[in-house]
């Protein structure tokens, strides 16, 4: 019974859609379990290239159920954004189930957003948010105030919780953050009531669909957004999205209990971005990252921010490994190498005079880090090769010694952006 969970093993953007999208054409059934429109999936098709924020990827292969499950958070507007640009685009969106247990992010959510972040500006100490209101939706779940998707279709619950939550939220915006912002609730009511019509035909209790899947012997594939190092717990707190990006986020966010995985696929890259503030021990400020930058074309999906570079970090793959029970690893885009003379893996960390080979809890620990490299041989063109045997042995050796520190193996190679330019390793 092959389920299969696929996280980000660092800091999100290491090209999980691509791998999501291979996978999704066995899969029965594919489910996103957390985050919300603030992380993007890119998958280039026929040269038709489709950017996702909440609709699993797999919705690009006909049949296929895809699910939105109750740890995501959804934008009502953004999703239905998305589903009108599928069906112009001739995709079938009637597979398409969102979770009724999951929160809806309103539009108070966004204001309070931003309003944190530029206050936060002014001392320099902003997170860097996609000012989606992701957040705040996960501070009020937190809260035990926010609103999901079942309360939609109970008008007078729903109308209760708008407006006993605007009168909140209006005085937060007024006296807390000085913001002339302020909401009208009946307007609010009336603009997702005209979305829960909308969304109807595709809302469900999720849980009990992944559930009787999973027991009737159908292939279940979990699609986790964001990365390891941006988990709420276990990332670079606070420098950090509001939900759990690893393989346990996907049993809650899914409804599911951690029995029913079989597979756990991380998702890496040749070498390591990251958006935002924050530590980040490998970083290039050189010309060598600035051509990683280009030739990656690393800039957000969502915010169209460039990511900040450096070299692959073995110390944060064997962390996304222990902590997230990793049983196989696809490496992307170790073609955007090529033609470096050399190139470095981090092998371990200097802190305070010894050498530590274990990812640190505090920030200000880890801002005093400074990486120990193995330097190996590079590697030319490589993005039309197709099987294992033909890439050159400086990649293999590259491939090998990854492997050897994270102390997992690695069975996809990306050697491009396109479907056929992931490479199957037999192992």
């Amino acid at each position: 019974m092959p389920t299969k969970v696929v996280i980000g093993a660092q800091w999100g953007d290491e090209g999980k859609a691509k791998i999501i999208d291979i996978l999704s054409e066995k899969a029965d059934v594919v489910v996103r379990c957390q985050g919300g429109n603030n992380a993007g999936h890119t998958v280039a098709v026929n040269n038709e290239v489709y950017k996702f924020q909440l609709i699993p990827s797999g919705i690009l292969y006909p049949g296929k159920t895809c699910l939105v499950g109750n740890g995501v958070v959804i934008d009502p507007e953004g999703i239905l954004g998305e589903i009108d640009g599928l069906v112009a685009k001739g995709i079938d969106v009637s597979t398409l189930k969102i979770s009724s247990r999951a929160h809806l992010v309103m539009p108070y959510h966004k204001a309070l957003d931003k309003a944190k972040e530029a206050l936060k500006a002014k001392d320099g100490k902003d997170i860097g948010t996609t000012m989606k209101g992701i957040g705040p939706c996960y501070m009020d779940k937190a809260e035990r105030s926010g609103i999901r998707v079942c309360d939609l279709y109970h008008e007078e619950v729903f109308a209760e919780k708008v407006r006993e939550n605007v009168k909140i939220k209006n005085a937060m915006l007024k006296f807390v953050y000085d913001q002339d912002v302020q909401f009208d609730a009946e307007e609010i009511i009336a603009t997702y009531k005209g979305y829960a019509e909308r969304l109807k035909s595709h809302v469900i209790d999720t849980t009990v669909e992944i559930y009787e899947s999973i027991k009737e012997g159908k292939e279940v594939l979990f699609e986790g957004a964001q990365g390891t190092l941006l988990d709420l717990d276990l990332g670079t707190y606070p420098y950090v999205t509001s939900s759990h990006p690893i393989t346990g986020g996907a049993c809650i966010g899914a409804g599911i209990g951690p029995t029913m995985i079989d597979e756990c696929i991380g998702v890496m890259k040749g070498y390591i971005t990251r958006v935002g503030k924050g530590p980040f021990p490998t970083e290039l400020f050189d010309a060598t990252g600035d051509r990683i930058r280009e030739e990656g074309h690393e800039f957000g999906t969502v915010t169209g921010r460039p990511r900040r570079c450096g070299w692959f970090d073995a110390v944060i793959g064997e962390f996304a490994v222990r902590t997230s029970g990793l049983t196989q690893i696809a490496l992307n885009k170790i073609d955007v190498l090529k033609d470096l003379e050399k190139v470095k893996i981090c092998v371990g960390y200097e802190f305070n005079g010894e050498i530590i080979k274990h990812f640190p809890a505090s920030l200000e620990d880890l801002e005093k880090c400074t990486p120990v490299y193995e330097e190996m041989d590079g590697w030319g063109e490589i993005s039309h090769i197709r099987t294992y045997e033909e890439l050159p042995q400086t990649v293999k050796n590259y491939i090998a010694r990854i492997e050897e520190l994270v102390g997992c193996k690695i069975t996809m190679v990306g050697v491009g952006p396109n479907r056929e330019q992931n490479i199957v390793i037999e192992k």
